[in-house]
């Protein structure tokens, strides 16, 4: 009778066991049922946003160059790394904006300020304010950050829409050797077409003064040419790199080893 009892509570035991094992496949099978038609069938059918690889860099029909330093290196962005120097951070509470001169100015003295050069570079179906061959007032691009299509519209609540961030930013150039620059260097540092380029405001104020160590634009398919952009102007303006900053470039130019310098012009 105690063997019988026995086998009864083990068949018990694996009843119980296997009816827990069917619940909680079908609570699974629920689960993935209403996640494929709420959300899942739509995930797999939406189109993979595919971005530029390339940023607008000079156009000699009406841009005229900014001088560096020094020219930046022909040949391989890799080499051109290898060429920067490494160190630490300088002090950066001594940083100010105005050290790189008024935003914004006219410094290729082409009639037009830097902000508008930029905007007319990168944007297309650009519409000029009325009476004026300089100031934007709209246009649409091809957005390199985040590699989405974006609209520019002047105005008081719209202009931030699309910003123009510095490649290299001022405030990471001012702790990597721009205090070492004269005055006219800094000026050219933050109005050189080279480091600058038309962006999703919101993108560039998560960069901020970030350097490729811990930041790189969401659209992957830039982010060879971002790197290179800001080697060949930390190469053109005596800039030096972090270690991580350092392998977090050649993390990247690992993926394109035949990337190139860039250069405005």
């Amino acid at each position: 009778m105690s063997v019988s009892w026995a086998a009864y509570r083990r068949a018990r035991r694996r009843s119980r066991q296997a009816w827990a094992v069917l619940g909680t496949l079908s609570v699974a099978l629920v689960a993935a049922v209403v996640w494929f038609f709420t959300a899942g069938q739509f995930v797999v059918a939406e189109p993979a946003v595919s971005g530029p690889s390339e940023a607008p860099v000079f156009d000699p029909a009406w841009m005229k160059p900014v001088f560096p330093p020094r020219p930046v290196p022909d040949g391989s962005a890799v080499a051109a790394l290898e060429g920067l120097a490494v160190k630490g951070r300088a002090p950066k509470n001594n940083y100010q904006r105005t050290a790189f001169g008024p935003a914004w100015q006219d410094a290729d003295r082409n009639g037009c300020d830097t902000r508008n050069d930029i905007l007319r570079r990168d944007l297309r179906e650009v519409v000029f304010a009325k009476g004026s061959k300089c100031k934007v007032a709209a246009g649409v691009m091809h957005e390199p950050y985040l590699g989405r299509m974006a609209t520019f519209t002047r105005g008081a609540e719209t202009s931030k829409d699309v910003q123009i961030d510095h490649v290299v930013a001022l405030g990471d150039a001012w702790q990597k050797g721009a205090q070492q620059l004269t005055p006219k260097e800094r000026q050219n540092l933050a109005n050189d077409p080279l480091n600058l380029i038309a962006a999703d405001g919101p993108a560039n104020q998560e960069k901020s003064a970030s350097d490729a160590a811990s930041w790189l634009p969401k659209n992957k398919a830039l982010r060879c040419h971002y790197v290179a952009r800001q080697i060949s102007v930390k190469a053109a303006y005596g800039l030096w790199v972090t270690q991580p900053e350092k392998d977090a470039m050649a993390r990247v130019l690992s993926a394109c080893p035949q990337q190139r310098t860039i250069a405005a012009r």
